[in-house]
């Protein structure tokens, strides 16, 4: 699969993999767990062919980026802010549109909080908010143990993780005929599997949305949109309407068959109402 990163700079002394794609108003993706940018793949068209200039990075720890071997380099929703940060000043961008997915959202919530008057506007998916993070499933899986898992057979990791993949979806054909595999591979083998738990798992930790979650109600001073997946098994659609609730003004999207990779089942639909949000609410 063509990925689209295809730069690489050091950012806090760590390598972050990044693309940019179109000319026009700056767009930065946020891509949340276990994925990567390639999660942007059937939206950037769209975003470019608009008008926009649209800015994608892997986060640290996921996809193309670095996986530091060093357990006390933060990769947590925290932990990713500064080089998100350190992105934007890469770019030379300060006055942006935030499009952010799953953790991503969570990233995205402290970053607005912490510098609004850097957006243009926010767009949340399908995101982690208050408590509503680990799901149920993964909490179950944690509960095995970290060590457990980072040292389960090769075979047994993909197999269990493949299903767990499914489940982000409603079309599992058109996961499977495209970007399931590519997932995979970033999440198993032997950096894969043991970054996905040091990187990825040991940090689905509510405390970095709970702690902001008193706040949202500041993000109202932006146009917000937030766009759910009807069918989320993750992030279960009653979140979205809290979180919507929590933000005066925000727009809600609601979208049938559509799971928590929502850009997977539903990106002609996600990329309509992102054009259309952006040129409502997003014009300086």
């Amino acid at each position: 699969m063509e990925h689209l990163v295809n730069d690489h700079a050091l950012i806090n002394g760590t390598r972050i993999a990044h693309g940019t794609h179109g000319d026009g108003d700056p767009v930065v993706l946020i891509h949340g767990t276990p994925s990567s940018s390639i999660i942007w793949r059937n939206v950037v068209p769209e975003l470019t062919a608009a008008g926009y200039k649209v800015h994608v990075f892997d986060l640290l720890g996921y996809g193309l980026s670095e996986r530091p071997w060093d357990p006390e380099v933060d990769t947590s929703v925290t932990g990713q802010v500064p080089v998100l940060e350190g992105m934007l000043d890469l770019w030379g961008v300060d006055d942006l549109h935030v499009i952010a997915h799953d953790i991503g959202g969570g990233v995205a919530q402290r970053f607005a909080l912490q510098s609004p008057q850097r957006l243009r506007s926010l767009t949340m998916i399908d995101v982690v908010s208050f408590d509503s993070w680990p799901s149920e499933r993964t909490h179950q899986q944690m509960q095995a143990g970290l060590e457990s898992l980072i040292k389960a057979p090769d075979a047994d990791h993909r197999a269990h993780f493949r299903d767990w993949l499914y489940s982000t979806v409603q079309n599992k054909q058109r996961l499977a005929d495209t970007s399931l595999e590519t997932y995979l591979d970033f999440i198993s083998g032997p950096i894969g599997q043991g970054s996905l738990f040091q990187h990825q798992v040991r940090h689905y930790v509510p405390d970095h949305t709970n702690d902001v979650a008193p706040r949202y109600g500041e993000l109202g001073a932006l146009p917000v949109q937030v766009i759910w997946g009807a069918d989320d098994a993750w992030q279960v659609v009653d979140w979205a309407h809290k979180l919507h609730a929590a933000i005066p003004g925000s727009e809600l999207h609601v979208l049938e068959d559509c799971g928590h990779f929502a850009m997977e089942d539903q990106p002609e639909l996600i990329s309509a109402l992102l054009v259309d949000f952006l040129k409502r609410k997003g014009e300086v």
